[in-house]
């Protein structure tokens, strides 16, 4: 495990400067200073900005691919642009301007060192904000025999708050016990298996998990959840706990999309936004971060919401692949950031989600693991989510998605 940061000596200054000099010292020091806050917080909002944007391309390749048809999704769009961002800072040439294009990284505005900046302040922020709400980082887990480069690791630590171990992994099974222990003690015990089997040539296992537990800010009335049917589509109905509440919650009807939209605030930064549309289709095809944004500006109804516990696990290879980053899974990727001397290749990358709605509050939690190896409106009296619905929680403090997804069938 890595030691703290030892940063002894650093900032030191000679005394040898005439004092006539001092004060245009102190006056250039603190241009740069303010040049450089201007950048960090320009930097913070276009990576946020290309957050939210990533989050809804994941969202429409996930829900496009066959395997998702009549399947719950859900995931966490910030763990996987963490691990991507954080992959990329040993990334090269085109391997990286790949990563940069699919993560919605301006690279005319957007450095590599820029987006490690503020993913570092988000993850400060996040912290700071609900340190009890919310739980979020990193880890690499590295063969002993390996020697990555000591740039990579420290900016691994400083900006994406990564723990470092070392491990066998030639004991594949072994190696894949420590990091799902690792994982699923990060999760509270949500995700407790994100590494199914190690590829025998792993040199390095990348992971970002994220956890989310919240209580509603007027929690549902256990006594008022009664059984009910869901309607998954025209030709079939299954029963579920539905939970009641009758106050006047914020909602909106989005004419646009033909979709109701209701937000549920937690009693911390996070909301919950469902979004029960008339045509599933249409919403999925044109939902943005602009509209996300629209509705939590705007925003009351007799509310029934299934209580269910979902559990969602991906391959992302291939959408991914799909989404414009390719090099980086086969003999074209260049990772010499990581280090010199060896073909490295992602062979792949994982991600799990779980999400827990009840009558006090939702709980979230999802990991994302990547393997590198050698080679207008208007008010309704009712709003019933018994059919398919989408689900957004989202992070006011950072204004990132944290996670999103569409309920299919609350019992799968």
């Amino acid at each position: 495990l890595w030691g703290p940061n030892s940063e002894a000596g650093e900032g030191e200054c000679t005394a040898s400067r005439q004092s006539g000099h001092v004060g245009n010292d102190i006056g250039q020091n603190q241009k740069e200073q303010d040049t450089s806050a201007d950048n960090s917080t320009e930097s913070l909002s276009l990576v946020t900005a290309a957050n939210r944007e990533f989050a809804f391309r994941l969202y429409r390749s996930l829900a496009a691919n066959p395997d998702s048809q009549g399947k719950n999704i859900f995931f966490s769009p910030v763990s996987v642009s963490v691990a991507l961002a954080a992959l990329a800072v040993g990334a090269r040439g085109e391997t990286h301007r790949q990563l940069f294009r699919g993560l919605a990284f301006n690279s005319t505005w957007l450095s590599q060192t820029d987006v490690d900046q503020a993913f570092q302040s988000l993850f400060e922020k996040t912290k700071k904000a609900s340190n009890e709400v919310t739980s979020e980082g990193t880890a690499v887990f590295m063969d002993n025999l390996f020697k990555p480069q000591p740039e990579f690791l420290d900016t691994l630590k400083k900006s994406y708050f990564a723990d470092g171990f070392n491990v066998d992994f030639t004991k594949s099974s072994e190696s894949a016990n420590t990091i799902n222990k690792y994982v699923e003690e990060k999760t509270s015990g949500k995700i407790d298996k994100l590494v199914e089997s190690l590829d025998p040539t792993t040199v390095m296992y990348l992971i970002s998990y994220i956890y989310f537990k919240g209580k509603w800010e007027t929690p549902f009335d256990p006594d008022l959840t009664k059984e009910d049917l869901f309607m998954v589509d025209e030709k079939t109905k299954v029963p579920v706990q539905m939970m009641n509440i009758e106050k006047r919650f914020e909602t909106y009807r989005d004419q646009m999309f033909n979709t109701s939209v209701l937000h549920l605030p937690f009693n911390s930064s996070h909301s919950m936004l469902l979004l029960l549309p008339d045509d599933m289709a249409k919403l999925e095809n044109a939902i943005s971060a602009a509209h996300v944004t629209k509705w939590l500006k705007w925003m009351k109804y007799s509310v029934y919401i299934p209580k269910f516990s979902i559990k969602t696990s991906y391959s992302l290879k291939t959408v991914l692949t799909e989404m414009g980053m390719v090099d980086m899974f086969g003999d074209r990727a260049d990772l010499s950031g990581i280090a010199e001397g060896q073909q490295l290749a992602v062979s792949e990358v994982v991600h799990q989600a779980t999400l827990d709605v009840d009558e006090a509050g939702a709980t979230a939690a999802a990991a994302t693991g990547i393997t590198i190896t050698l080679h207008s409106y208007y008010y309704v009296p009712v709003l019933k989510f018994n059919r398919p619905f989408m689900v957004i929680i989202t992070d006011h403090s950072s204004d990132n998605i944290l996670f999103m997804g569409k309920i299919t069938n609350p019992n799968l």
